[in-house]
């Protein structure tokens, strides 16, 4: 077994297609695939299920993909502490679908003018998910909020903000500079899908405020709520950063009468990990810059 077909093994999986991952190796298709039927071949056992052009993992896969993963982590790991340096290397950056598309493009644009030498990759997904590839090592650090149940990972505070409700632009609500809950819950409220943190943040506030949206979808793109809420479909709650952004689309951005509903922003890790000097480097930076705003 060498380290290369781990490599490979690993990529197919995460990918789901020996073509898509070839090419992210930088090799030919029919190389791949020999290279993993040579692994299948000693370890005895198929690895994948060849569905036409996509690959599932077998049972056996599934347990090699687990060791994988930590045996290349590790050889990550000592290749980092043996070629340390604090404008170089590798730093695989995740953030939540909430904060992905608002934070990160600006925020990795400038470091990486910092460090043009870095390669800084980003990984964007679930909570639930970002939190295993935190633990395995496959993300160095992420943009998450809380709450978290983040067993074994360092958890930063980096800063809270606001959640505003949205409406349709001309919608009776949008007259006012700041809207009651009890007006806003009458209204049918889009939310995210579970493993959204954010629809979380809405649920329980609603909940301190002993009142219950009336939750008519769960989606798993908020661009997708903005739009429909846009065309009149109901109303929803979206964190400050997403405002900018989503300005110009047909929506009125309100706050809530009284206590306002916020969410804190956090950068999580996995602090037994051996923290490079680029990542300690990030990190600091991260959270001077954050605090500007």
């Amino acid at each position: 077994m060498e380290i290369q077909q781990l490599r490979y093994f690993a990529r197919a999986a995460e990918l789901s297609s020996f073509t898509r991952a070839a090419e992210a190796c930088f090799i030919t298709q029919p190389t791949l695939s020999q290279q993993i039927l040579k692994l299948e071949q000693e370890l005895g056992q198929p690895l994948f299920e060849r569905l036409g052009r996509s690959v599932k993992l077998t049972e056996a896969g599934k347990i090699l993909k687990e060791r994988a993963d930590q045996i290349l982590a590790l050889m990550e790991d000592a290749a980092a502490r043996i070629t340390d340096q604090p404008d170089a290397g590798r730093l695989v950056i995740g953030a939540i679908p909430t904060i992905a598309p608002y934070l990160l493009p600006r925020l990795i644009d400038r470091f990486s003018k910092l460090v043009p030498k870095a390669d800084l990759e980003i990984v964007e997904d679930v909570t639930p998910v970002l939190l295993k590839k935190c633990q395995s090592g496959e993300v160095d650090l992420a943009f998450m909020a809380l709450p978290l149940e983040a067993s074994g990972l360092k958890i930063k505070k980096l800063f809270t903000e606001k959640l505003r409700l949205v409406m349709k632009r001309g919608h009776p609500l949008a007259a006012k500079a700041c809207v009651s809950l009890d007006a806003a819950i009458q209204e049918p409220f889009l939310l995210l899908h579970d493993a959204h943190c954010l629809a979380e943040s809405t649920i329980s506030y609603c909940r301190q405020k002993n009142v219950i949206p009336l939750g008519t979808s769960r989606l798993s793109q908020l661009s997708t709520i903005i739009e429909l809420v846009a065309l009149g479909q109901g109303v929803t709650l979206v964190p400050e950063m997403a405002v900018p952004r989503h300005i110009n689309n047909g929506c009125a951005y309100r706050q809530l009468d009284g206590e306002q509903p916020m969410r804190t922003v956090v950068l999580i890790w996995n602090d037994y990990r051996f923290a490079t000097k680029l990542f300690t480097r990030f990190v600091k930076w991260a959270e001077q810059e954050l605090a500007k705003k």
